[in-house]
């Protein structure tokens, strides 16, 4: 049986990961904001590098010998069984435009497997966090998955619909399931789901690190998560779908 997460580490990740969100705010909607762009054409802040920063120097005083895997530098590796997993700012897109629905995430893995994983959205005052084993915490009451198992009565998410992105085919089934379907993006979609106001996050290709908290998440919350493949490690650059459970194997079977 795999072991529950320590407490006081839970309680350690959950507090850094809440103040580096909590950073992200000294930036939001600043009209001097630094944005530049990346070699693959998104966009990369200050905020972004920032928040990573301190993040990375938290980790490397109390856990120097851990792996630390980010959006913004190099893979820092180390010699222990735990690596973490940051994105300081899922969905800068929103951020450098002011929209709120911007997240900040945080993952740590061990030698079992996904341990503790956070989305907090500092802007709008929310957030969900997760030890392996401990249950959920949120700005939520109960925060539960949906029991919906009708596809028809279902809404599914997707940080966007839009080809070449998404395959034909895929598609096509997605958007004719009868579900109702939104983009309510990034990280804030899989927070929905999380907490039981949507019931499917899709989306075809993430990084490691834009998926890595939801591989605790989810399970802790009573949902389902896995590659477009029904796998449930983390992988990079796959297709993801985070569901209530319920119509998991349904939706799964349309991506195929």
């Amino acid at each position: 049986m795999t072991p529950e997460i320590d407490t006081e580490l839970f309680e350690f990740v959950n507090k850094i990961a809440s103040d580096a969100a909590s950073l992200t705010l000294d930036w939001f909607q600043q009209k001097d904001l630094k944005v530049d762009l990346k070699s693959d054409r998104t966009e990369v802040t200050d905020a972004d590098k920032a928040v990573e920063e301190y993040l990375r120097n938290i980790i490397g005083t109390h856990f120097p010998n851990d792996t630390v895997v980010g959006e913004e530098e190099e893979v820092s590796s180390g010699s222990s069984k735990r690596k973490w997993v940051i994105d300081p700012i899922d969905g800068t897109a929103s951020f450098v435009r002011g929209v709120p629905l911007y997240s900040s995430l945080l993952a740590l893995f061990d030698e079992h497997g996904p341990a503790i994983g956070t989305i907090y959205l500092p802007a709008i005052k929310e957030y969900v966090a997760a030890g392996r084993g401990l249950g959920v915490h949120s700005s939520r009451v109960d925060p539960r998955v949906s029991s919906i198992n009708d596809l028809e009565k279902s809404c599914i998410s997707s940080s966007s619909f839009d080809m070449p992105w998404w395959p034909d085919k895929a598609l096509l089934n997605i958007l004719s399931s009868g579900a109702k379907t939104r983009t309510w993006g990034d990280g804030y979609g899989y927070f929905l789901v999380a907490t039981g106001q949507i019931e499917a996050m899709i989306d075809p290709s993430l990084y490691v690190y834009d998926i890595a908290p939801m591989l605790t998440i989810l399970p802790e919350c009573g949902g389902k998560i896995t590659t477009w493949k029904g796998e449930s490690y983390l992988l990079d650059r796959e297709g993801w779908i985070a569901t209530n459970g319920h119509v998991h194997e349904r939706l799964l079977a349309l991506l195929q």
